[in-house]
């Protein structure tokens, strides 16, 4: 076990340090707000403007239809590739293209935006690695779902000051060092949340000292028995301690742990 966080460990540190799909590529977001349809080119007046050999002057115009997005060329010569696959124009649910260089990510939540990556990003520049506390196999829980007999919806604030909706799901009931602990499971209603997957969004007595001051998440993977696996070595910080350009749901007042989870991942400093 020790191992495996070891290993886990270096491949989010290499990732965050050189991936072209890493935090610190995001180099603009621009949200749809009020408007349908965003343009992206090269030249001045669009909506998106980024420059590289491969981006027409009006390359590509992105339009919210429902959950999904249509990519449609400007000009003839522009393209854009969808897993390596070139387009002109497409109907996608929320996923990534590629520009020229450039990657862009086509975020829903109900929020629309276009975060772009860049692989020559100078953000890279900002790498200074991940700090994790030692790992605590004390912090490796297993406990049950309580399901909620009657899921509501609720509000999940979010980073970017926008109220995103979500579905109470249940609860889980656990003890940390001798002292009982619960936290609440929501599952975001957004294009792209599978029926089954819901969130653990979470501070402690960590938070804003040792931790990330907007809270930690923690994935509760699913055993064959229908238990849970609450991991908190696992737990990681959302996208907003490394970048500006997401837009991250902060833990509710339920979900505010009075003891200390030296568990996971430490605050790193990237955002001030």
């Amino acid at each position: 076990m020790l191992r495996f966080y070891a290993k886990d460990r270096a491949e989010t540190r290499k990732w965050l340090k050189g991936s072209p799909a890493s935090y610190l590529a995001t180099i603009l977001r621009r949200d749809f707000g009020n408007s349908a349809s965003l343009t992206l080119g090269s030249a001045p007046g669009n909506d998106v403007r980024i420059q590289d050999p491969g981006v027409e002057p009006r390359h590509l115009r992105v339009t919210v239809v429902g959950d999904s997005f249509r990519v449609e060329a400007l000009s003839p010569r522009a393209r854009f590739k969808v897993k390596d696959v070139e387009m002109a124009s497409a109907m996608l649910a929320p996923s990534s293209i590629k520009v020229g260089r450039f990657s862009l990510r086509l975020s829903h939540q109900r929020f629309p935006a276009i975060i772009v990556f860049d692989p020559k990003s100078p953000r890279y520049k900002l790498y200074k690695g991940i700090r994790y506390f030692p790992p605590d196999l004390s912090f490796h829980i297993v406990a049950a779902l309580t399901p909620n007999p009657k899921p509501d919806t609720t509000i999940i604030l979010s980073t970017r000051g926008n109220r995103r909706r979500a579905v109470r799901v249940g609860w889980f009931d656990f003890e940390v060092k001798g002292t009982h602990c619960r936290l609440e499971a929501t599952r975001l209603l957004e294009p792209g949340v599978g029926e089954k997957e819901f969130g653990l969004f979470f501070t402690d007595a960590t938070t804003g000292k040792e931790s990330y001051g907007v809270g930690r998440y923690l994935d509760a993977g699913i055993r064959a028995d229908g238990l849970y696996e609450l991991d908190f070595n696992k737990c990681y910080n959302p996208a907003c301690a490394y970048s500006e350009h997401y837009n991250c749901p902060i833990p509710p007042r339920a979900n505010r742990l009075g003891v200390a989870i030296r568990a996971g991942e430490m605050d790193a400093h990237y955002m001030h």
